[in-house]
């Protein structure tokens, strides 16, 4: 009786009463249906039914009986809808009350069991640590949630100031954000061509320019110079930018607006544009008593020393007062930025591994679009989900002529099989090892031709392994030639990088900002083929890397301060020349090496 009283006052939220003296209500809706309305005392349409003044109403009387049987059978359609909740919990991805999603993982990388009960919530709820803003709608870029079930946990944390300054930062851009007030208000001095005072708001425009792999390189560059500087980042879209890349901002888009007053000359701007730094430098046209509205710096690895000025303090110091900076280049000018010495406190900091700069600024900003996250999440699914170690080696050939070279070949071989990346081939006639409880490699390969692939995996198919794994060899795609203006080109080259980054260990071709990319989004410290010679297989064949930092190709050799040439990369423990470039710059954490 406890237990009927209790569910009659408390499911479906409300009680009801059988007295007479008030007309039965429906209660809150049964996940079984509802039955029609009794007819209310009011409707003239409602049958009256006779009743005897002179007899007493009983328990066993009819309206009694009627209301019981009512009661009854709501019970058990009550008590029929907890059981079923409570036995079959719902699975079809629709929020609970308290906004939870159950969604199956795959299995984790690196991990022998199946992360069953993981849900996207619990995965996400850190966001990688705190890097991540909340506020999204899942739908709309579904790698920003499930990207960390196809990933190791990584051990680098961003440290909490980095966080803090990322949420004012997205503070900023509400702010000064295309078609705000702000915005509105500089934009009017863009248009007159000269600074009117101090603006609330300033902004740096990144041109899309160059590959893939040196757009997303600058990109974050550009962007933590904005953030060094109180800037706002605006980012020309190009042809391909909005295909291939999410928004990483909450409510307020980073892309340049289309009726932008200089998109027009954006082509136009060189070394020679009146407006460039460096020919405003080298013309004396710059005065600090007439502020221009804008400038146009050239960054591009053809830069000139008047260009270059850009990484001295005292450049610095004029170009904060300058409210627009449209900004063209295809180096990753990171490194530079830690021997300004007015930025060193702040990045400091910022980042107090040194390594971990693109690593931290490549997974908050660069999200693929649900087009390029499907064909990212279907290949690895199919071809490398189940192996036990997933092996990335990224090719990239810079000879003349048709491949596949069989020196880049015997190079591949030789570093794997040397460094136990691979396991080396049993000649023909000799005794196999049992393969019995062996564990099994995945190999994917990345390169514009499908001649190296198609060796390795004949290696592999044809002679057993001396350890009895099995090594599965694939490659997504082979285009031939780099094909940077044709969007699905970089719709392909974008989810082989990122499929790089998903593997445990990473063998990357010198030079190349492709191979960059993945090693920062991973967090791995690759294993660099060295540059061939004379198209002869280098020895040794490759090296580990420094630290997982892409490489500054083409930096500036001058001591701002001496006003005279330096080597820059041996000014401070934490910037390096590259493993592959040895002119070329990098951060490294002086702690490893």
């Amino acid at each position: 009786m406890r237990l009927l009283l209790r569910l009659q006052n408390g499911v479906g939220g409300k009680g009801f009463s059988l007295s007479r003296s008030e007309p039965m209500r429906r209660p809150g809706r049964s996940p079984v249906g509802d039955a029609d309305e009794p007819p209310k005392p009011s409707d003239p349409d409602a049958p009256i039914l006779p009743r005897d003044p002179d007899k007493k109403p009983g328990w066993f009387g009819p309206m009694r009986v009627m209301g019981v049987f009512i009661a009854c059978l709501m019970t058990v359609s009550a008590v029929f809808s907890v059981l079923a909740v409570l036995r079959d919990p719902p699975t079809n991805g629709v929020p609970a009350e308290g906004g939870v999603r159950e969604v199956t993982a795959p299995k984790a990388i690196g991990s022998d069991e199946l992360a069953t009960s993981q849900t996207v919530v619990e995965k996400t709820s850190e966001l990688v640590g705190g890097l991540l803003a909340a506020g999204f709608d899942e739908g709309s870029c579904l790698s920003r949630y499930q990207s960390v079930l196809f990933r190791k946990e990584s051990k680098h944390k961003p440290s909490s100031y980095l966080i803090s300054r990322l949420r004012g930062y997205e503070a900023l851009l509400k702010r000064c954000g295309p078609h705000s007030d702000s915005y509105k208000r500089t934009l009017e001095m863009l248009k007159s061509g000269h600074s009117m005072g101090t603006s609330d708001c300033n902004y740096v425009v990144w041109i899309s320019f160059s590959g893939l792999g040196n757009r997303i390189l600058t990109l974050a560059s550009a962007f933590l110079y904005a953030l060094l500087t109180n800037r706002v980042l605006l980012v020309d879209p190009g042809v391909d930018m909005t295909d291939l890349f999410c928004e990483p901002f909450p409510e307020v888009s980073w892309f340049l607006p289309s009726d932008f007053p200089l998109k027009d000359q954006f082509k136009g701007l060189d070394q020679n544009s009146p407006h460039c730094y460096g020919k405003m430098l080298t013309g004396n046209s710059l005065s600090k008593l007439e502020i221009p509205s804008f400038t146009y710096l050239h960054l591009v690895h053809d830069y000139n020393d008047h260009d270059k000025l850009f990484f001295c303090d005292e450049d610095q110091s004029f170009l904060q007062s300058i409210p627009w900076l449209i900004m063209r280049t295809d180096n990753y000018f990171v490194p530079s930025l830690f021997l300004i010495p007015s930025f060193e406190q702040e990045l400091d900091k910022l980042f107090p591994e040194r390594e971990n700069v693109f690593h931290f600024l490549g997974r908050y900003l660069f999200h693929p679009t649900n087009s390029v996250w499907g064909l990212i999440r279907r290949y690895y699914q199919t071809y490398l989900a189940k192996a036990d170690e997933r092996i990335g080696i990224q090719i990239r050939v810079f000879d003349t002529g048709l491949g596949p070279f069989q020196h880049v070949l015997d190079q591949i071989l030789d570093c794997t099989t040397r460094e136990n990346l691979l396991p080396r081939t049993i000649e023909e006639g000799s005794p196999e090892v049992s393969s019995l409880n062996q564990k099994s490699k995945a190999v994917l390969v990345t390169s514009l031709s499908s001649g190296y692939f198609e060796r390795i995996r004949d290696i592999y198919w044809h002679d057993p392994t001396t350890t009895g794994e099995a090594v599965s060899i694939v490659q997504p795609s082979h285009e031939e030639y780099q094909q940077t203006e044709k969007e699905t080109h970089n719709r392909k080259a974008w989810a082989e990088m990122y499929l790089l980054s998903l593997t445990d260990v990473l063998i990357t071709s010198s030079w190349s900002t492709f191979g960059y990319v993945a090693q920062g989004l991973g967090g791995l410290k690759p294993w660099i083929l060295y540059k061939p010679e004379n198209r002869t297989a280098p020895d040794p064949p490759c090296r580990r890397a420094m630290s997982m930092e892409p490489c500054f190709h083409a930096p500036p050799f001058y001591d701002c301060k001496a006003k005279q040439g330096v080597d820059t990369g041996d000014l401070v423990p934490h910037v390096r020349h590259c493993e592959d470039m040895s002119w070329g710059l990098k951060l490294v954490d002086p702690h490893d090496n």
